[in-house]
Protein backbone atom coordinates (compact mmCIF):
# COMPACT_ATOMS: atom_id res chain seq x y z
CA UNK A 1 0.00 0.00 0.00
CA UNK A 2 1.76 3.11 -1.07
CA UNK A 3 1.36 6.49 0.93
CA UNK A 4 -0.65 8.17 -1.54
CA UNK A 5 -3.79 6.27 -0.79
CA UNK A 6 -6.49 8.15 0.56
CA UNK A 7 -7.65 7.29 3.89
CA UNK A 8 -10.92 6.04 2.85
CA UNK A 9 -9.65 3.80 0.46
CA UNK A 10 -7.69 1.91 3.08
CA UNK A 11 -9.74 -1.12 4.68
CA UNK A 12 -10.97 -1.79 0.79
CA UNK A 13 -11.41 -5.49 0.69
CA UNK A 14 -11.37 -5.88 -2.96
CA UNK A 15 -13.42 -8.53 -4.47
CA UNK A 16 -12.07 -11.96 -5.69
CA UNK A 17 -13.52 -13.31 -9.18
CA UNK A 18 -13.12 -17.33 -9.65
CA UNK A 19 -9.73 -18.53 -10.80
CA UNK A 20 -8.52 -17.63 -14.49
CA UNK A 21 -5.51 -20.55 -14.37
CA UNK A 22 -3.86 -20.51 -17.60
CA UNK A 23 -1.74 -23.74 -17.12
CA UNK A 24 -3.57 -25.83 -19.63
CA UNK A 25 -7.20 -26.40 -20.95
CA UNK A 26 -9.98 -26.44 -18.45
CA UNK A 27 -13.49 -26.82 -18.82
CA UNK A 28 -14.32 -23.74 -17.24
CA UNK A 29 -17.40 -23.86 -15.00
CA UNK A 30 -16.39 -21.78 -11.91
CA UNK A 31 -17.04 -18.39 -12.77
CA UNK A 32 -20.88 -18.26 -14.59
CA UNK A 33 -19.85 -17.13 -17.81
CA UNK A 34 -21.12 -19.96 -20.74
CA UNK A 35 -19.11 -21.90 -23.38
CA UNK A 36 -21.84 -20.95 -26.05
CA UNK A 37 -20.68 -18.27 -28.55
CA UNK A 38 -22.78 -15.38 -28.80
CA UNK A 39 -25.00 -14.58 -31.32
CA UNK A 40 -24.05 -15.37 -35.32
CA UNK A 41 -25.14 -11.40 -35.71
CA UNK A 42 -22.23 -10.62 -33.52
CA UNK A 43 -19.84 -11.45 -35.66
CA UNK A 44 -21.53 -9.89 -38.69
CA UNK A 45 -21.48 -6.44 -36.86
CA UNK A 46 -17.91 -6.15 -35.71
CA UNK A 47 -17.08 -6.09 -39.67
CA UNK A 48 -14.53 -3.83 -41.17
CA UNK A 49 -16.32 -0.63 -41.03
CA UNK A 50 -16.73 -0.83 -37.26
CA UNK A 51 -13.03 -1.50 -36.85
CA UNK A 52 -12.41 1.37 -39.48
CA UNK A 53 -13.92 3.72 -37.45
CA UNK A 54 -12.45 2.93 -34.64
CA UNK A 55 -10.04 6.36 -34.98
CA UNK A 56 -13.31 7.98 -34.10
CA UNK A 57 -15.08 8.17 -30.36
CA UNK A 58 -18.30 6.18 -29.62
CA UNK A 59 -21.69 7.86 -29.13
CA UNK A 60 -21.50 8.76 -25.40
CA UNK A 61 -25.32 8.56 -25.23
CA UNK A 62 -25.27 5.23 -26.25
CA UNK A 63 -28.36 6.00 -28.28
CA UNK A 64 -28.23 3.29 -30.96
CA UNK A 65 -27.54 0.91 -27.94
CA UNK A 66 -30.09 2.14 -25.27
CA UNK A 67 -32.79 2.28 -28.09
CA UNK A 68 -32.18 -1.47 -29.51
CA UNK A 69 -32.78 -2.61 -25.67
CA UNK A 70 -35.42 -0.23 -25.11
CA UNK A 71 -37.62 -1.77 -28.05
CA UNK A 72 -36.71 -5.63 -26.90
CA UNK A 73 -38.13 -5.08 -23.66
CA UNK A 74 -41.07 -2.81 -24.15
CA UNK A 75 -39.31 0.18 -23.25
CA UNK A 76 -38.83 3.73 -23.72
CA UNK A 77 -34.73 4.60 -24.49
CA UNK A 78 -34.79 7.51 -21.30
CA UNK A 79 -35.52 4.27 -19.20
CA UNK A 80 -32.16 2.19 -20.05
CA UNK A 81 -29.00 3.35 -19.11
CA UNK A 82 -25.56 1.15 -20.77
CA UNK A 83 -22.39 0.58 -19.22
CA UNK A 84 -19.08 -1.58 -19.18
CA UNK A 85 -20.78 -4.65 -17.18
CA UNK A 86 -23.44 -4.90 -14.65
CA UNK A 87 -20.71 -3.98 -11.86
CA UNK A 88 -19.84 -0.85 -13.27
CA UNK A 89 -24.09 -0.11 -13.65
CA UNK A 90 -23.63 -0.80 -10.12
CA UNK A 91 -21.31 1.48 -9.23
CA UNK A 92 -22.64 4.40 -10.96
CA UNK A 93 -26.00 3.65 -8.98
CA UNK A 94 -24.47 4.22 -6.11
CA UNK A 95 -22.27 6.87 -6.73
CA UNK A 96 -25.22 8.56 -8.04
CA UNK A 97 -27.93 7.86 -4.94
CA UNK A 98 -25.79 7.03 -2.09
CA UNK A 99 -23.53 8.79 0.44
CA UNK A 100 -21.20 8.21 2.88
CA UNK A 101 -22.33 6.63 5.84
CA UNK A 102 -25.80 5.72 4.30
CA UNK A 103 -27.37 2.25 5.12
CA UNK A 104 -27.55 -0.21 2.54
CA UNK A 105 -28.98 -3.98 3.28
CA UNK A 106 -28.75 -7.02 1.31
CA UNK A 107 -28.45 -10.96 2.23
CA UNK A 108 -25.38 -11.99 4.29
CA UNK A 109 -25.05 -14.84 1.39
CA UNK A 110 -25.10 -13.31 -1.86
CA UNK A 111 -22.83 -12.09 -4.53
CA UNK A 112 -19.66 -10.92 -3.01
CA UNK A 113 -19.74 -7.22 -5.06
CA UNK A 114 -22.03 -5.94 -2.98
CA UNK A 115 -19.92 -6.28 0.29
CA UNK A 116 -16.98 -4.89 -1.42
CA UNK A 117 -18.81 -1.96 -3.18
CA UNK A 118 -20.44 -0.81 0.06
CA UNK A 119 -17.22 -0.45 1.80
CA UNK A 120 -15.35 1.13 -0.99
CA UNK A 121 -18.25 3.86 -1.26
CA UNK A 122 -18.49 4.11 2.85
CA UNK A 123 -21.91 2.52 3.09
CA UNK A 124 -23.27 1.50 6.44
CA UNK A 125 -24.15 -1.83 5.18
CA UNK A 126 -26.05 -4.35 7.10
CA UNK A 127 -26.25 -8.26 5.75
CA UNK A 128 -29.69 -9.95 6.67
CA UNK A 129 -29.19 -13.44 7.14
CA UNK A 130 -30.92 -16.06 4.84
CA UNK A 131 -33.02 -18.56 5.82
CA UNK A 132 -31.48 -22.18 7.41
CA UNK A 133 -32.34 -23.45 3.82
CA UNK A 134 -30.14 -20.36 2.21
CA UNK A 135 -33.41 -18.72 0.99
CA UNK A 136 -34.15 -14.76 1.24
CA UNK A 137 -37.16 -13.70 3.45
CA UNK A 138 -38.43 -10.98 1.81
CA UNK A 139 -40.85 -10.11 4.67
CA UNK A 140 -37.12 -9.48 6.62
CA UNK A 141 -36.47 -6.63 4.82
CA UNK A 142 -39.79 -4.76 4.95
CA UNK A 143 -39.55 -2.70 7.62
CA UNK A 144 -36.04 -1.62 7.05
CA UNK A 145 -34.98 2.24 7.09
CA UNK A 146 -32.07 1.57 4.28
CA UNK A 147 -32.08 0.94 0.61
CA UNK A 148 -32.06 -2.66 -0.49
CA UNK A 149 -29.69 -4.14 -3.39
CA UNK A 150 -30.66 -7.49 -3.77
CA UNK A 151 -29.60 -10.58 -6.55
CA UNK A 152 -32.56 -12.39 -8.12
CA UNK A 153 -31.76 -15.09 -8.25
CA UNK A 154 -29.59 -15.09 -5.62
CA UNK A 155 -25.83 -16.14 -6.45
CA UNK A 156 -24.11 -18.17 -5.20
CA UNK A 157 -27.05 -19.90 -4.56
CA UNK A 158 -29.98 -20.00 -7.58
CA UNK A 159 -32.85 -19.46 -5.43
CA UNK A 160 -35.38 -16.98 -6.32
CA UNK A 161 -37.37 -14.41 -4.60
CA UNK A 162 -40.97 -14.40 -6.57
CA UNK A 163 -41.89 -10.99 -8.13
CA UNK A 164 -44.95 -10.64 -6.64
CA UNK A 165 -42.87 -10.80 -2.83
CA UNK A 166 -40.86 -8.43 -4.46
CA UNK A 167 -43.64 -6.28 -6.08
CA UNK A 168 -44.65 -6.14 -1.85
CA UNK A 169 -41.02 -5.16 -1.10
CA UNK A 170 -40.82 -1.92 -3.28
CA UNK A 171 -44.52 -0.92 -2.55
CA UNK A 172 -43.87 -0.56 1.09
CA UNK A 173 -41.54 2.22 1.30
CA UNK A 174 -41.81 4.43 -2.05
CA UNK A 175 -38.87 6.56 -1.00
CA UNK A 176 -36.58 3.70 -0.34
CA UNK A 177 -34.51 2.62 -3.37
CA UNK A 178 -34.58 -1.33 -3.96
CA UNK A 179 -31.75 -2.57 -6.65
CA UNK A 180 -32.56 -5.68 -7.97
CA UNK A 181 -29.76 -7.62 -10.02
CA UNK A 182 -31.59 -9.46 -12.30
CA UNK A 183 -27.93 -11.36 -14.20
CA UNK A 184 -29.58 -14.90 -14.06
CA UNK A 185 -33.12 -13.89 -14.34
CA UNK A 186 -33.17 -15.28 -18.10
CA UNK A 187 -32.88 -18.58 -16.64
CA UNK A 188 -36.01 -18.24 -14.36
CA UNK A 189 -38.73 -17.31 -16.29
CA UNK A 190 -39.86 -14.04 -14.06
CA UNK A 191 -38.95 -10.53 -14.22
CA UNK A 192 -39.28 -7.11 -11.85
CA UNK A 193 -38.72 -5.33 -15.50
CA UNK A 194 -42.16 -4.92 -15.63
CA UNK A 195 -42.85 -3.22 -12.29
CA UNK A 196 -40.14 -0.31 -13.42
CA UNK A 197 -43.01 1.60 -15.04
CA UNK A 198 -45.47 1.53 -11.84
CA UNK A 199 -42.48 2.09 -9.07
CA UNK A 200 -40.04 4.72 -9.29
CA UNK A 201 -38.25 3.32 -6.61
CA UNK A 202 -36.87 0.07 -8.40
CA UNK A 203 -33.98 -0.37 -10.24
CA UNK A 204 -33.56 -3.06 -11.96
CA UNK A 205 -29.59 -4.09 -13.51
CA UNK A 206 -28.82 -6.76 -16.53
CA UNK A 207 -25.77 -8.12 -17.98
CA UNK A 208 -24.87 -9.59 -21.35
CA UNK A 209 -22.48 -11.98 -19.66
CA UNK A 210 -24.79 -14.66 -18.83
CA UNK A 211 -27.97 -15.47 -21.29
CA UNK A 212 -25.66 -13.06 -24.41
CA UNK A 213 -22.68 -15.13 -24.49
CA UNK A 214 -20.58 -11.90 -24.17
CA UNK A 215 -19.02 -12.28 -20.50
CA UNK A 216 -15.61 -11.03 -22.84
CA UNK A 217 -17.16 -8.28 -24.20
CA UNK A 218 -18.40 -6.58 -19.90
CA UNK A 219 -21.97 -5.41 -21.14
CA UNK A 220 -24.65 -4.54 -18.48
CA UNK A 221 -27.52 -2.02 -18.30
CA UNK A 222 -30.08 -0.69 -16.09
CA UNK A 223 -33.46 0.10 -16.04
CA UNK A 224 -35.37 2.48 -14.10
CA UNK A 225 -37.49 5.56 -14.20
CA UNK A 226 -36.50 8.43 -16.97
CA UNK A 227 -35.34 10.96 -13.36
CA UNK A 228 -33.07 8.06 -12.74
CA UNK A 229 -31.46 7.18 -15.64
CA UNK A 230 -31.11 10.99 -16.51
CA UNK A 231 -29.23 11.33 -13.01
CA UNK A 232 -27.17 8.19 -13.97
CA UNK A 233 -26.29 9.97 -17.15
CA UNK A 234 -25.45 13.46 -15.41
CA UNK A 235 -22.70 11.59 -13.19
CA UNK A 236 -21.36 9.60 -15.96
CA UNK A 237 -20.89 12.72 -18.13
CA UNK A 238 -19.25 13.77 -14.99
CA UNK A 239 -16.78 10.75 -14.57
CA UNK A 240 -16.23 8.80 -17.62
CA UNK A 241 -18.34 9.84 -20.70
CA UNK A 242 -17.06 7.00 -22.76
CA UNK A 243 -17.76 4.24 -20.73
CA UNK A 244 -18.91 2.26 -23.66
CA UNK A 245 -16.85 1.95 -27.07
CA UNK A 246 -18.41 1.11 -30.34
CA UNK A 247 -17.25 -2.37 -30.91
CA UNK A 248 -18.99 -3.51 -27.59
CA UNK A 249 -22.33 -1.38 -28.26
CA UNK A 250 -22.23 -2.74 -32.39
CA UNK A 251 -22.31 -6.81 -30.68
CA UNK A 252 -24.44 -5.41 -27.49
CA UNK A 253 -26.69 -4.39 -30.32
CA UNK A 254 -26.55 -7.16 -32.59
CA UNK A 255 -26.94 -9.88 -29.67
CA UNK A 256 -29.82 -8.19 -28.14
CA UNK A 257 -31.92 -7.97 -31.39
CA UNK A 258 -31.37 -11.89 -31.87
CA UNK A 259 -34.07 -12.69 -29.67
CA UNK A 260 -34.15 -15.95 -31.70
CA UNK A 261 -30.79 -17.45 -31.22
CA UNK A 262 -31.17 -16.28 -27.02
CA UNK A 263 -34.01 -18.05 -26.70
CA UNK A 264 -32.54 -21.11 -28.23
CA UNK A 265 -29.52 -20.63 -25.93
CA UNK A 266 -31.60 -20.03 -22.54
CA UNK A 267 -33.28 -23.47 -23.16
CA UNK A 268 -30.52 -25.44 -24.05
CA UNK A 269 -28.86 -24.19 -20.91
CA UNK A 270 -32.26 -24.84 -18.76
CA UNK A 271 -32.43 -28.37 -20.31
CA UNK A 272 -28.83 -28.97 -19.41
CA UNK A 273 -29.10 -27.36 -16.09
CA UNK A 274 -31.82 -29.75 -15.42
CA UNK A 275 -30.22 -32.92 -16.37
CA UNK A 276 -27.29 -32.26 -14.36
CA UNK A 277 -29.24 -32.24 -11.30
CA UNK A 278 -31.32 -35.11 -11.65
CA UNK A 279 -27.81 -37.08 -12.52
CA UNK A 280 -26.46 -35.42 -9.53
CA UNK A 281 -29.46 -36.42 -7.39
CA UNK A 282 -29.14 -40.02 -8.63
CA UNK A 283 -25.49 -39.92 -7.57
CA UNK A 284 -26.88 -39.05 -3.98
CA UNK A 285 -26.07 -35.67 -4.18
CA UNK A 286 -28.77 -32.95 -2.35
CA UNK A 287 -28.88 -29.79 -5.54
CA UNK A 288 -30.57 -26.80 -4.46
CA UNK A 289 -33.75 -25.73 -7.14
CA UNK A 290 -31.32 -23.09 -8.94
CA UNK A 291 -33.38 -21.20 -11.30
CA UNK A 292 -30.01 -20.01 -12.78
CA UNK A 293 -27.47 -20.87 -15.07
CA UNK A 294 -25.42 -23.20 -11.93
CA UNK A 295 -26.22 -25.43 -9.47
CA UNK A 296 -25.28 -25.06 -5.89
CA UNK A 297 -24.63 -29.16 -4.63
CA UNK A 298 -23.44 -31.25 -1.82
CA UNK A 299 -22.78 -35.38 -1.19
CA UNK A 300 -22.21 -36.64 2.33
CA UNK A 301 -19.65 -39.02 0.41
CA UNK A 302 -17.06 -36.47 -0.36
CA UNK A 303 -15.61 -33.29 0.60
CA UNK A 304 -17.21 -30.17 -1.65
CA UNK A 305 -13.58 -28.92 -1.34
CA UNK A 306 -11.67 -31.98 -1.91
CA UNK A 307 -14.02 -32.87 -4.74
CA UNK A 308 -13.41 -29.17 -6.46
CA UNK A 309 -9.36 -29.68 -6.01
CA UNK A 310 -9.95 -33.54 -8.17
CA UNK A 311 -12.38 -31.77 -10.48
CA UNK A 312 -9.29 -29.53 -11.40
CA UNK A 313 -6.68 -31.92 -11.69
CA UNK A 314 -8.89 -33.19 -14.15
CA UNK A 315 -8.99 -30.28 -15.85
CA UNK A 316 -12.52 -29.25 -14.63
CA UNK A 317 -12.68 -25.73 -12.86
CA UNK A 318 -15.50 -24.92 -10.34
CA UNK A 319 -16.01 -22.67 -7.70
CA UNK A 320 -15.99 -23.78 -4.02
CA UNK A 321 -16.44 -20.92 -0.46
CA UNK A 322 -15.46 -20.80 2.71
CA UNK A 323 -18.21 -19.34 4.35
CA UNK A 324 -18.74 -21.62 7.02
CA UNK A 325 -22.35 -21.81 6.00
CA UNK A 326 -21.23 -22.58 2.26
CA UNK A 327 -17.97 -24.88 2.52
CA UNK A 328 -19.93 -27.90 2.17
CA UNK A 329 -21.42 -27.22 -1.15
CA UNK A 330 -20.16 -27.05 -4.75
CA UNK A 331 -20.92 -24.13 -7.09
CA UNK A 332 -21.09 -25.78 -11.04
CA UNK A 333 -21.59 -22.97 -13.74
CA UNK A 334 -24.23 -25.26 -16.60
CA UNK A 335 -22.33 -25.67 -19.68
CA UNK A 336 -22.58 -27.71 -23.31
CA UNK A 337 -23.94 -30.89 -23.42
CA UNK A 338 -20.46 -32.59 -23.64
CA UNK A 339 -19.32 -30.84 -20.54
CA UNK A 340 -21.90 -31.69 -18.60
CA UNK A 341 -20.95 -35.05 -19.41
CA UNK A 342 -17.52 -35.12 -19.13
CA UNK A 343 -18.15 -33.72 -15.36
CA UNK A 344 -20.62 -36.26 -14.83
CA UNK A 345 -17.82 -38.99 -15.60
CA UNK A 346 -15.21 -37.55 -13.46
CA UNK A 347 -17.24 -37.03 -10.35
CA UNK A 348 -18.75 -40.89 -10.89
CA UNK A 349 -14.82 -41.84 -11.22
CA UNK A 350 -13.71 -39.22 -7.80
CA UNK A 351 -16.99 -40.92 -6.28
CA UNK A 352 -15.99 -44.17 -6.79
CA UNK A 353 -12.08 -43.64 -6.03
CA UNK A 354 -13.04 -42.59 -2.77
CA UNK A 355 -14.99 -45.56 -1.93
CA UNK A 356 -12.14 -47.97 -2.76
CA UNK A 357 -10.43 -45.68 -0.57
CA UNK A 358 -12.58 -46.43 2.05
CA UNK A 359 -13.03 -49.82 1.54
CA UNK A 360 -9.30 -50.76 1.09
CA UNK A 361 -8.73 -48.56 4.89
CA UNK A 362 -7.31 -45.98 3.12
CA UNK A 363 -8.24 -42.66 5.21
CA UNK A 364 -11.46 -41.44 3.92
CA UNK A 365 -11.81 -38.46 1.44
CA UNK A 366 -14.21 -37.03 3.81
Amino acid sequence: MSIFLVDEYKEMEPYVPGEQPKDKLYIKLNANETSMPPSPKVFEALSKKEIWNMGFYADPHCRDFRRAIADVYGLTEDEVFVGNGADEVLSFILMSFFRRGMKIYFPDITYGFYRTYAKTYGLDMEEIPVREDLSVNIDDYMDLKGDIVMANPNNPTGLSVSVDDIERLVAKNPERMVIIDEAYVDYSGETCLPLVERYPNLVVVRTFSKSRNMAGMHVGFAVASKEIVADLNSIKFSFNPFNMNSLTMAAGIAAVKDTYYFDKCVKSTIENRENFKAELEKLGFEVIPSKANFVFCKSDAIDSKILCDKLKEEGILTRHFADERLKDHLRITIGTEYEMMVVLIAIKEILEEARENDKSGIKKVI
